[in-house]
């Protein structure tokens, strides 16, 4: 199993909001196939490691890191071609929560007479697929929090500047998080005050294995032209209420290379239609979503993201925003990359704005605490 645990990462970043998945077929003490789901609306982990060669699979073992699908959807299922490759056993890691699956591929696979284990190295493959375990059950995405500050608690200077906080380690890491989260969503006001692009300028060193399929082709994930095991382009999420995005930004400039979406307040698309017909030349989608407070309602927009089947945000924003989603209590996760740098000043501002607390006994208390270092950089991780 824990052969098949490596391999279904290969497909991180292309299967969303699909599971990664890994599958390893063993006869004799020998593994004779193995594969794994390789992109969305491909063929999964079990299909793939049975068609690959012409093994002999009757009365092997299969190991699979999730329950295998029993019903129709964008491939077969899975537990026809185990059952009719002759499979004796089958160790599950996970059982899939899908309602169309739950249990049932179990039942099929009993059923026809095959032994099946389940449970093995079980929290480690829920770790693994936290992002679709999240949303299958809730149909929101999994929203992991960046942050990067010095020592004193601080994002940017009093006067904006804020490049660059940390080292280049720190940085190539969140180039790596841009392509493992299917969209990256910052406020208007980083778009103004940095003008970033927000792509993904990392390198996967990934390889195909088995050969089923040829994976250095480009193909459309999603909305987005990518070359698999090369580089995903997670989508542009801007929470822009007034829609104010100056049109030169690069993000505006280059909506028709990365797919671009505006996020909006309700009373805006009904009274700027001219700006968002201009903005929608561009490219750029526009969503409208209800407002709180005169800003975009940060949970009505997790509801429309996950019912456009985004299923994982790399939040990015500044202190505004940033507050704005732990107040509505969206985040899952929060990596915060901490440089050995003062800078000092009360008007320079932290990860966090907003109003802030009133008792320390209502600080939001973190869990799940590890810690690792790049070069003199720190890193927390930490679940909400």
């Amino acid at each position: 199993m824990r052969r098949a645990v490596d391999i279904a990462k290969k497909g991180i970043g292309f299967v969303n909001p699909n599971p990664m998945v890994g599958c390893v077929v063993v006869k004799d003490d020998v593994i004779i196939s193995e594969g794994y789901h390789e992109l969305y609306g491909g063929f999964h982990a079990e299909r793939n490691a049975l068609t690959n060669n012409e093994a002999d699979f009757n009365g092997a073992t299969l190991y699979v890191t999730l329950e295998p699908c029993c019903h129709h959807g964008k491939t077969p299922p899975c537990t026809d071609i185990i059952i009719e490759k002759g499979i004796s056993k089958v160790f599950v890691g996970i059982l899939d929560p899908n309602p169309l699956v739950d249990r049932k591929g179990i039942s099929i696979l009993r059923d026809a007479g095959i032994e099946v284990v389940t449970g093995v190295l079980e929290d480690e493959i829920k770790e693994l697929n936290k992002i679709f375990l999240k949303y299958i059950k809730t149909r929101r995405p999994y929203v992991l929090m960046k942050t990067a500050m010095t020592l004193d608690g601080k994002i940017a200077s009093h006067t904006g500047d804020s490049k660059w906080i940390t080292n280049g380690k720190s940085r190539q890491l969140v180039h790596k998080l841009r392509s493992e989260m299917m969209g990256v969503v910052v406020g208007i006001g980083t778009v103004i005050a940095d003008d970033p692009m927000l792509n993904c300028r990392y390198e996967s060193q990934q390889t195909t294995d088995n050969g089923q399929q040829d994976l250095s082709t480009s193909v459309e994930i999603h909305g987005r032209v990518s070359s698999v095991h090369k580089v995903h382009q997670p989508i542009r999420i801007i929470v822009d209420t007034k829609a104010s995005i100056p049109m030169e930004s690069q993000i505006v400039k280059t909506a028709k290379d990365y797919r671009t979406i505006l996020a909006i307040g309700n009373s805006t698309a009904n009274n700027q239609s001219s700006t968002v017909e201009m903005l929608k030349s561009f490219n750029v989608e526009i969503l409208c979503c209800e407002e709180k407070n005169g800003h975009v309602d940060i949970n009505d927009l997790m509801v429309k993201l996950g019912e456009m089947g985004i299923d994982s945000l790399l939040l990015e924003g500044g202190s505004t925003l940033n507050a704005a989603f732990l107040d509505a209590g969206c985040v899952d996760e929060i990596y915060a990359f901490i440089a050995p740098k003062i800078i000092g000043g009360q008007d320079s501002k932290s990860p966090v704005g907003g109003k802030g607390i009133d008792l320390m006994s209502d600080a939001i208390m973190l869990k799940d605490i590890k810690i690792e270092q790049f070069d003199n950089d720190i890193l927390i991780k930490c679940r909400v």
